[in-house]
């Protein structure tokens, strides 16, 4: 299984710390938000690679950074030459690129590189392979306004996604979904020809809504929390939480 990890964004919310420096890589207490992701990963055994997708601005960077680090197994940077927030290619369009880019024929993790999780990504592992089919996460969410920015999706009794809604006005349920996700290689035909058949491109969430209408996914309850660090509160209250 290959772990790819989309650390493209520009994270203009989090300026003047992200302007020259990409978010994944801000400290949070002693360790980075992506060594925090990474130190979990890398003992999966089920994952045999680890591959970053950034920008052309911060590349050097996650090399730098990859040069200091140590885990078993091994990390490939891919650049998708964007310099902007405007021109960016968007999460759907990077993991394409990377596919393309290291000819992956694999099942594959796709995650967003800016959470930090009190949990095992093991348990979603064990969920894929017990369904057999793609997987996404899903949380319990109370709020009607956090339904509202986020994917929403229906599941039926087996956990199996019946529907998914992105950013509805009325959701149909109470489940959202992080950006978290495991494909089968089975869907990667889908996958790769996602893009001349209308799906959107720039958050990563859209990749999983084009799929669930067209192939078999089950959604797996997180059995922790998930903190998001999207803004300088975010981040400040991240410090306090993890030091």
């Amino acid at each position: 299984m290959k772990n790819i990890i989309i650390a493209a964004g520009y994270a203009t919310r989090l300026y003047p710390l992200t302007e020259n420096f990409p978010k994944p890589l801000l400290k949070v207490g002693s360790k980075s938000i992506l060594e925090r992701m990474f130190d979990d990963i890398d003992g999966i055994e089920d994952v045999d690679e680890h591959i970053i997708v950034t920008n052309h601005k911060f590349a050097q960077c996650f090399e730098d950074w990859k040069q200091e680090m140590q885990y078993n197994k091994p990390i490939r940077i891919v650049d998708d030459g964007t310099t902007t927030n405007e021109g960016r290619l968007g999460a759907v369009r990077d993991l394409l690129l990377a596919i393309e880019a290291f000819k992956v024929d694999d099942d594959i993790m796709v995650l967003a590189a800016d959470n930090i999780l009190d949990f095992s990504f093991q348990g979603f592992v064990d969920f894929f392979k017990e369904k057999e089919t793609s997987v996404i996460m899903c949380h319990y969410e109370p709020e009607l306004k956090r339904l509202q920015r986020t994917g929403v999706i229906e599941l039926d009794s087996s956990n199996r996604v019946l529907q998914m809604q992105e950013k509805p006005q009325e959701p149909v349920s109470n489940w959202a979904v992080p950006p978290f996700y495991i494909y089968a290689n089975k869907d990667l035909p889908l996958i790769k020809d996602c893009m001349n058949h209308g799906c959107g491109f720039d958050a990563p969430g859209n990749l999983a809504h084009y799929l669930v209408d067209k192939t078999t996914v089950h959604a797996w309850q997180m059995p922790g929390h998930r903190f998001d660090i999207g803004s300088m509160d975010s981040y400040r209250e991240a410090q306090e939480l993890f030091k």
